[in-house]
């Protein structure tokens, strides 16, 4: 779009009345240029032992020092604080045995479920003389157990001039919920679940919802939803370990719902938060309706730390679900698959026109959709769909496997065909929606844009990954009412791209890898997909007209808002509303402005 964000950010800068400032940047130079960093353990601002008990005492008892979850494989710890004896056979057992599992990786204090922006430094091993540092982790973490925990960490953090984490479950992709020296704030203990039978305001909605805390995944929330009597439903992700009130919902939030009831975000009535000036506050269409629309889709860890969320709920409904597989023990032939692929993405929009939902994957050889959703859908409703694609696989000669059950209600297809996702890779993360337009005109050039993410390059072939979303936000809402990109009101299928970053990388072997997936896998997605946007939790942060591509006309308010709400950058984020004068720099390590 051409639009200058640093100038316009300066021209919105205004302080909040009662802001409280933060202490001076600290002066530091890189590469020969100046800026002013966050303060970090060695700087004289640093604050003193006695001040950390202070902040101990504060929260009780809970901050704690990080030790990655693999040190105890590794005879020592070498942290930054000092070094400690960590071997513990029993315990490295375990963490072995379960470092892949995402629900063990979420009750870690600080672990994050994708590894590589912690810099691996520190993964369980069979050689316990091995190093394990702190890598990019957070120094400290607040297990934070009460709203007055949270408040005390964000301003300890402004008035120190720290960096600052806000961390839930840790289901991350691109490194948001890690930062190197920082204090962390976990908000994981935030469980609380309460259902309304009536809710009564402020704005025209009055029916149920559900009020949860900012630990509430997905699994739980859509399990106790469904003991209701009678049961009902909320929109979450299709992940089950996703926290549904923090990242999630201030990301904007998409799963099997969406093409029902829209956007996650678009579904929130209220938020209570903690704002970076340390205030007790609630958002909603009468208080603070601009901070509102913003936790409503325009970053995470952008506007506010969020301490719940109501959330409007929907009657249950039966659910139809279905099943397509095609891979090597179907053929042999890359172009018999390939062309498999073609076909069964030529039908998306009317897979999507039709309200319905689809997740797949897509790596050498293997297309594995599960499961197509119909919620509320009859068995003959779903056939009539997708009776089109099914005569072109027969016609086309693309051999493939099905499975379908129609089931009582969506909780039970959830609970069915929903795969967990694993913990403990290390890789990096795009990608790109293709809009109706876009599947319309040239497929066939999505399609070669596919095959360029699976094989890059000549000395990359079939490392690159696709995960599909088949869904249109527009479908049943199309006008948002919440801060995502206005894109997604035509969207048609939301796919990640990922590449594998193997353990022990050098910092060229990164650089190299970030080129690959930037210029070169999102590079032919965007291209393919003009009429798309990116999506901010599940997208390249480094990709060119990143504010753009993530919330298109919505950024000029958005950067607004967050010069309002957070003048002097408490909150931090990579790629999120203000933060383009911000980098990270020496390796990965410091949070600094340029000056």
């Amino acid at each position: 779009m051409g639009w200058n964000w640093l100038s316009i950010g300066a021209s919105l800068l205004t302080l909040v009345s009662g802001v409280k400032s933060s202490p001076p940047l600290v002066e530091r130079t890189w590469n020969g240029t100046e800026y002013g960093c966050k303060c970090y353990l060695g700087d004289e601002c640093w604050p003193s032992d006695s001040s950390w008990a202070g902040l101990n005492s504060t929260v009780d008892g809970n901050l704690v020092v990080t030790i990655p979850p693999g040190a105890s494989c590794h005879s020592t710890f070498e942290g930054p604080l000092g070094t400690l004896s960590t071997y513990d056979a029993a315990a490295c057992a375990d963490t072995t045995a379960m470092f892949a599992d995402e629900s063990w990786t979420v009750e870690r204090p600080a672990a994050a479920l994708w590894t590589y922006f912690t810099n691996d430094t520190c993964r369980p091993t069979g050689n316990p003389s091995e190093s394990c540092t702190l890598g990019y982790y957070g120094l400290y973490v607040i297990v934070a157990k009460t709203k007055d925990h949270i408040k005390a960490g964000v301003d300890f953090a402004r008035e120190n001039n720290l960096r600052l984490i806000i961390r839930n479950t840790g289901h991350d992709f691109i490194g948001r919920s890690t930062g190197w020296g920082a204090l962390v704030i976990n908000t994981h203990s935030f469980q609380d679940i309460e259902f309304i039978a009536e809710f009564s305001g402020p704005g025209d909605y009055h029916s149920q919802a559900v009020t949860i805390g900012a630990g509430v995944q997905g699994r739980a929330l859509l399990r106790q939803a469904h003991e209701q009597d009678p049961p009902i439903i909320v929109l979450t992700g299709e992940c089950p370990t996703v926290g549904v009130a923090g990242g999630l919902i201030q990301g904007g939030g998409h799963g099997p719902l969406t093409p029902t009831y829209g956007m996650v975000a678009d579904t929130a009535l209220s938020f209570d938060v903690v704002t970076a000036a340390g205030e007790f506050l609630t958002a909603n269409a009468d208080e603070n309706p601009d901070l509102f629309w913003a936790l409503k889709g325009g970053g995470p860890s952008a506007f506010a730390v969020v301490l719940s969320v109501t959330m409007k709920t929907f009657p249950e409904q039966a659910s139809h679900g279905v099943v397509i597989e095609i891979n090597s023990t179907h053929t042999s032939d890359p172009e018999v698959f390939w062309e498999g692929v073609r076909v069964f993405h030529k039908h998306a929009n009317s897979i999507v026109d039709a309200g319905l939902y689809a997740y797949f994957e897509l790596s050498e050889m293997r297309l594995h959709v599960k499961p197509i959703v119909g919620f509320m859908k009859e068995p003959t409703e779903v056939a009539s769909a997708l009776q089109p694609l099914f005569d072109e696989f027969k016609s086309k000669g693309i051999p493939h496997s099905t499975y379908e059950n129609q089931y009582p209600s969506l909780f039970d297809l959830y609970s069915d065909l929903f795969e967990d996702e694993g913990a403990g890779t290390s890789a990096l993360t795009g990608g790109w929606m293709f809009s109706h337009q876009d599947v319309e005109e040239n497929n066939d050039g999505i399609i070669e844009a596919f095959r360029t993410v699976m094989s890059p390059r000549d000395d990359m072939q079939s490392q690159g990954f696709i995960i599909g979303h088949l869904w249109d936000a527009g479908h049943s809402m199309p006008v948002s009412n919440s801060a995502t990109n206005p894109r997604f009101r035509s969207s048609t299928n939301f796919a990640i791209v990922a590449l594998p970053v193997p353990i022990g990388a050098t910092l060229a072997q990164k650089e190299d890898l970030q080129n690959v997936l930037t210029n070169i896998q999102d590079a032919a997605m965007r291209k393919a997909g003009p009429n798309g946007c990116a999506y901010v939790n599940e997208g390249d942060p480094y990709q060119p007209d990143w504010q753009y591509n993530f919330w298109g006309s919505e950024y000029p308010k958005l950067l607004e808002l967050r010069k309002k709400w957070d003048p002097n950058g408490v909150f931090y984020a990579v790629s999120t509303p203000g933060t383009e004068d911000w980098e990270v720099i020496e390796y990965g390590t410091r949070l600094c402005r340029k000056t």
